[in-house]
């Protein structure tokens, strides 16, 4: 497998720490061909749009980038597969299609040799996030995320509408999962969680119209085939 890089937006957080640690870890001993670095911006807040967007600068257009969220494993069969395809594809890849939320019981488990696989996990339906495979050319193609949302929340489930929108499809999935470790959950709520609602529903009401959307993340609209 050729060398790859991957991508960690990262601001240490004590409660983020250890998985951070462990993630790392993981790339080191099952995906050595990785050379892993991580990423932040000088905003107040964390702004995880503006960490992926900064990411796909590190390579060059038609390299492939992996951004990868700081407490989330992929598969390796699944990543290197996805790292391929997307060279040439014109869509973001993601390397799974079964997103595991390990918790408490399972990161320990994980952490105590358990296969990841075998942790007890919680099944997060419709995730598309956590790891994506890329290029510079097909991120900014379609807008790449929206840094309007600080803070967190639905700068993912937005990305996937402009996605599926812009590009004519929804990301490809590989099959496999990843896995999310435990740490401490962010606040969701207040007047930036409002906001960044919001700001989601700008997203709803352009999904499917490609001129809309064009115009709604800042990117020429695509040209039709007809």
């Amino acid at each position: 497998m050729s060398p790859f890089t991957v991508v960690i937006p990262w601001r240490s957080a004590p409660s983020r720490v250890s998985a951070f640690e462990f993630v790392t870890g993981w790339y080191a001993e099952h995906v050595p061909e990785a050379s892993v670095q991580t990423i932040d911006t000088d905003d107040d807040v964390f702004v995880l749009a503006a960490c992926r967007n900064r990411a796909v600068s590190t390579v060059g257009p038609d390299e492939v980038v992996v951004i990868n969220d700081a407490d989330t494993i992929p598969e390796p069969g699944a990543l290197r597969a996805a790292v391929e395809a997307a060279r040439t594809s014109g869509r973001v890849h993601l390397p799974y299609t079964a997103y595991h939320w390990l918790g408490a019981e399972g990161t320990a488990q994980l952490r105590a040799g358990v296969p990841a696989r075998d942790c007890s996990f919680e099944l997060v339906i419709g995730a598309c996030s956590g790891v994506y495979v890329t290029t510079p050319r097909t991120w900014n193609a379609h807008g790449g995320q929206d840094e309007g949302f600080r803070g967190w929340g639905f700068e993912d489930a937005a990305w996937n509408l402009a996605h599926e929108t812009l590009l004519a499809g929804p990301p490809v999935r590989h099959d496999g999962r990843v896995y999310a470790l435990h740490h401490v959950a962010e606040v969701r709520a207040g007047a930036g969680y409002e906001a960044n609602a919001a700001r989601m529903e700008l997203y709803r009401s352009a999904a499917g119209d490609a001129p809309a959307m064009a115009q709604l993340v800042g990117v020429a609209p695509p040209v039709s085939s007809s």
